[in-house]
């Protein structure tokens, strides 16, 4: 009977334990509902008392029902949703915004459709709007800045703590620190990763095809006319890295094409102009330059950011720079950066991009791409 009820106190010792490790924890990120110390969109969510808080959260979409949440043809700028996440999904997780009119210019997402996925502080009583968790009586709205400016990410207090505040060439120092010395992957290997990085959300026997927005399937990966291919988007002979493990393995920068399309880019720098192509009845091209469809410019640029940054030349790999010239044949530099500026300021980051860095540093390369989580960085060292 002893060692029965010694096993019960014990077990029971364990739960306890347990129950107040989990508060310990909650106690540590919670806020309380100040402009200093903003309260969670879970918290929000959990406290619908009809208090004037301040709350953080990141932009997801535009509320227009109960359950509903829209993420592209905003019909108005009156309402925004709010979750703890940029790729949250679950309209239970996020909190709907009644914006007023005095703020429906400035966060409006019909005006403003690049603000998605962008962190933002509301001050409003917490109450029911679209019969859902909601803000309403907005009195306060501001972008949730870090440090220069910009958005802040679930990462800056651990993965870029180091980079916070840097500008310049300072900036991309350091975030070459960071993301540097990354898992390598064989070339093999990049096949099945594609496989997940650039799935189709609406279709996961598919992969999206980065030129031609093409769904297709996962396995039709080949040499043949209508298969895809792993297309460097550094192309791998600016700098004559070709497919060896690391730069010519990235998959920052490598992304599933079709293998005409491919072909056709070969090792072109990016610019404005040209004819466009039979297939990718979006690109355009000429001699010199490639010019890809208006919804992947601004991964195009990004990518690009990411190669300039992560190889510089050290640990015996190349320094490979972005310049703003065209026909750089086999020298390490790619182009046209003001060109490259325009785009990724034309197509912000959406979800895709998202999920795909998230992947890559989640499953494969234990790395990120920092312009896709701060986008603001680009002009901060390029500009």
């Amino acid at each position: 009977m002893k060692m029965q009820y010694a096993k019960r106190f014990f077990a029971l010792l364990v739960i306890m334990t347990c129950i107040m490790t989990t508060v310990s924890m909650k106690s540590v990120f919670a806020g309380d509902g100040s402009a200093a110390s903003p309260y969670t969109v879970a918290q929000a969510i959990a406290t619908q008392n009809n208090t004037l808080k301040t709350v953080q959260g990141y932009v997801v979409g535009q509320p227009t029902a109960t359950n509903t949440v829209v993420t592209s043809n905003y019909p108005n700028d009156y309402a925004l949703a709010l979750a703890d996440s940029p790729t949250e999904t679950n309209t239970a997780n996020m909190i709907y915004v009644q914006i007023p009119t005095s703020y429906r210019t400035t966060f409006g997402l019909q005006s403003n459709p690049s603000l998605k996925g962008t962190a933002v502080k509301v001050t409003g009583y917490l109450t029911a709007y679209f019969t859902h968790a909601g803000i309403k009586n907005v009195t306060s709205m501001e972008k949730s800045a870090s440090t220069g400016g910009g958005t802040t990410t679930p990462y800056d207090s651990t993965y870029y703590s180091s980079a916070i505040g840097k500008t310049g060439s300072a900036l991309k120092q350091e975030l070459h620190n960071i993301i540097d010395d990354h898992t390598k992957l064989s070339y093999d290997a990049v096949w099945d990763a594609l496989r997940y990085t650039d799935e189709d959300p609406n279709n996961t026997n598919n992969v999206i095809l980065l030129y031609t927005g093409r769904s297709q399937g996962k396995f039709t990966n080949g040499s043949g006319v209508d298969d895809w291919n792993r297309e460097h988007v550094w192309a791998k002979s600016h700098g004559d890295f070709g497919t060896t493990a690391g730069a010519g393995t990235d998959l920052h920068h490598l992304r599933p094409t079709d293998v005409s399309v491919n072909s056709a880019r070969g090792n072109l720098d990016f610019d404005n102009g040209g004819v466009y192509h039979s297939e990718a009845t979006q690109c355009r091209y000429d001699s010199d330059s490639w010019e890809p469809r208006d919804s992947v410019k601004g991964d195009v640029a990004r990518m690009l950011f990411y190669m300039a940054v992560r190889y510089e030349g050290d640990n015996g790999e190349l320094n490979l720079e972005i310049n703003n010239y065209v026909n750089n044949g086999t020298a390490p530099y790619h182009g046209k950066l003001s060109v490259l500026l325009q785009w990724h300021a034309q197509d912000p980051v959406d979800n895709f991009e998202r999920k795909r860095n998230d992947i890559i540093y989640t499953k494969y390369q234990h790395n990120r791409n920092p312009f896709i989580d701060h986008p603001e960085w680009v002009n901060a060292i390029w500009q």
